[in-house]
């Protein structure tokens, strides 16, 4: 039993160290690559959509990674880097977008259309239908309404 617990744990050690990333990509300076790292779970992966591009294992993730490291390499601060990314893939690649007039009308439409449908909806319930159904009627088929409630009546 304890050799199956250790064969398990040697297993996912090794599993584990397949899924760290490539010391060929990783920076030189640990504190350049740890503010890399800091941003890696704030970007979408393209492909992946809503995974960032710290957990997904796509080519364009491991692209994007890449980028940010050089970005971060050149000298440049996170919010240049962020900016960077948004000018040159969209507002998208960002898990938690900026917000912005555009981003808060997309959250807005579809409540605004909702809440005028009902507006719209109880104005017409509020109408009288039996006021609606009499207006509809013509001066003959008034007679003919009269005269059949009149035999039912008897």
């Amino acid at each position: 039993m304890k050799r199956l617990g250790l064969a398990g744990l040697i297993l996912a050690a090794a599993l584990s160290m397949g899924a760290a990333a490539d010391p060929s990509e990783r920076l030189a300076d640990p504190v350049l690559e740890a503010r890399a790292k800091a941003l890696f779970p704030q970007i979408r992966c393209m492909v992946c959509q809503n995974e960032s591009i710290d957990d997904s294992q796509a080519d364009l993730a491991a692209d994007l990674r890449k980028i940010v490291r050089e970005e971060v390499a050149a000298g440049r601060s996170d919010v240049e880097v962020r900016t960077y990314l948004v000018q040159r893939y969209g507002e998208y690649v960002m898990l938690k977008p900026a917000f912005s007039l555009t981003n808060g009308a997309l959250w807005v439409t579809p409540f605004a259309i909702v809440f005028l449908g009902l507006i719209a909806f109880f104005l017409r319930k509020s109408g009288s239908p039996d006021q609606a159904q009499e207006a509809a009627l013509t001066p003959e088929e008034q007679a003919l309404l009269t005269k059949l409630q009149a035999s039912e009546a008897e």
